[in-house]
């Protein structure tokens, strides 16, 4: 039994978020322990953490619009 098929657009979206999620993590990571260890103002870390919610805001509606566009997909039989 398969699956709906993707489209090659589909997926380079999902690899485009995954990628966007790895690399949200891993930048707030690094800024919240480089202003921890060069002793950087408080809210330098808010912005980090905004920075990080909006990459994952954004990851979280690129997703939703894929499954959306796969959930009305014909399926095969």
């Amino acid at each position: 039994m398969t699956g709906p098929r993707r489209s090659p657009d589909d997926t380079g979206q999902m690899r485009l978020v995954g990628g966007v999620i790895a690399v949200a993590m891993l930048a707030w990571l690094a800024a919240n322990w480089a202003g921890g260890h060069y002793g950087w103002p408080v809210e330098y870390a808010f912005l980090a953490d905004l920075a990080a919610i909006g990459a994952l805001v954004w990851s979280l509606l690129v997703t939703w619009r894929i499954w959306r566009r796969r959930d009305g997909a014909p399926r095969e039989r």
